[in-house]
């Protein structure tokens, strides 16, 4: 029986694939050091399982497909506090940030159409747009230019009659690149020069180490049209199983439509909800002390990299990943044999192999993104573990 061409065309997650060879190893007795996900330690704030608890309507009924109002009024009032206004019709709660990204894609493109995004980029906005029979149109980045790429000669280079939209990620996965308020604006700009949505992915917004304020697109005016966010409590409230995610615009039209998915889906899990409500209060100062841990964990893992003779990966100004290009033939066959042939004292690494981050053929296959989501002990041991690798790799690779 014939299976679907367009998820034929999608690639598995490469924050996930290696799995079940790494619960092999670990059935072996083998640590397994998970650098591969953007998966927080931190404790998940006692305010999300309070309001859980206190949660004791007799029936566990359907949310409103729109969304839950106390949660819809909690997100009102964190955007009011980085200056921005916004109505209840504004934000629809999604299944997590994946499904707003799938909810924009379905949206706004239709087969043959494209979308201008950065690389390396997340691999999961390559299968939410090639469902949507779209495909990437990538705008180059160098690691020595800090994966800098708001550059108007650069992005309108890529600006053709099947563009739709420009999506970025700020602060980006996997680059941890930041825009300054000027760089947004431009991207601002050329989308709305061009008649184009941008989408802003702002799911690790908090987490900046430059000292660098909250920045959104919703916060410039005259944009109102043309800007998609999307946001997520998984990062930011270090609350990934709660699955709660938001789409957010002030273009009304957009927003009738995408309630067409939102419907078809019913609504978001009810309880979750309840709980996200409870996390969008909490005080801006939480972010303080977290964000000191992830510059510790930062700093940490970049010069234990720089340690390892070959390796070549810059300083990442926000979110919680490095992205690094290593002295070996393949990412994945070396992550293979990792998993497979190789522990050191008893140890190894999983990382997220870097090739699927990006569009244009053959980039990223000794590259490699590593998340620093675990403590520093833990990431000082991994990249020890991952330089020994190297070493004993190439002697017979």
């Amino acid at each position: 029986m014939k299976l679907s061409s367009k998820m034929e065309r999608c690639g598995l997650s490469p924050m996930r694939k290696f799995n079940p060879y790494a619960n092999a190893a670990a059935e072996r007795g083998i640590k397994i050091y998970h650098l591969n996900i953007g998966q927080p330690d931190i404790k998940t704030p006692d305010i999300f399982y309070k309001a859980i608890e206190e949660f004791h309507d007799p029936v566990l009924s359907y949310a409103p497909s729109s969304g839950v109002p106390m949660l819809l009024d909690a997100v009102r009032g964190y955007y009011k506090r980085i200056g921005v206004e916004l109505e209840r019709g504004d934000i629809l709660p999604t299944t997590g940030g994946s499904e707003a990204l799938q909810m924009v894609m379905a949206t706004i493109l239709d087969d043959g159409d494209e979308i201008i995004i950065p690389e390396p980029f997340y691999p999961n906005y390559h299968t939410s747009v090639t469902l949507a029979g779209a495909t990437i149109h990538p705008v180059p980045t160098k690691p020595e230019e800090g994966y800098s790429y708001a550059d108007r000669a650069s992005v309108e280079a890529c600006i053709n009659e099947h563009t739709r939209a420009i999506m970025i990620t700020n602060p980006g996965n996997p680059t941890g690149a930041v825009l300054s308020g000027d760089e947004l604006k431009l991207m601002l700009d050329i989308a709305k020069e061009h008649e184009l949505f941008i989408i802003c992915d702002e799911v690790y917004r908090e987490f900046t180490y430059g000292g660098e304020p909250l920045m959104s697109g919703l916060q410039f005016e005259g944009y109102e049209d043309n800007v998609i966010v999307i946001d997520s409590v998984s990062k930011r409230f270090s609350a990934c199983g709660a699955r709660v995610g938001m789409l957010i615009s002030k273009n009304k039209e957009f927003m009738a439509q995408a309630m067409k998915w939102c419907q078809c889906r019913l609504c978001s899990a009810t309880v979750d909800q309840v709980g996200a409500a409870a996390l969008y209060s909490l005080d801006p100062s939480y972010f303080d002390e977290i964000r000191e841990e992830y510059r510790h964990r930062r700093d940490t893992m970049v010069s234990k990299l720089k340690e390892i003779p070959g390796v070549v990966c810059e300083m990442p100004k926000g979110a919680f990943y490095v992205m690094a290009a290593l002295p070996v033939d393949d990412a994945d066959k070396f992550q293979m044999w990792l998993l497979n042939e190789y522990n050191d004292h008893g140890g190894t690494v999983l990382f997220a192999c870097g090739e699927p981050f990006y569009a244009t053929p053959g980039k990223g296959r000794n590259e490699v993104r590593l998340a620093y989501t675990i403590n520093a002990e833990d990431i000082t041991r991994a990249i020890e573990i991952l330089g020994r690798g190297i070493e004993e790799y190439n002697k017979t690779h």
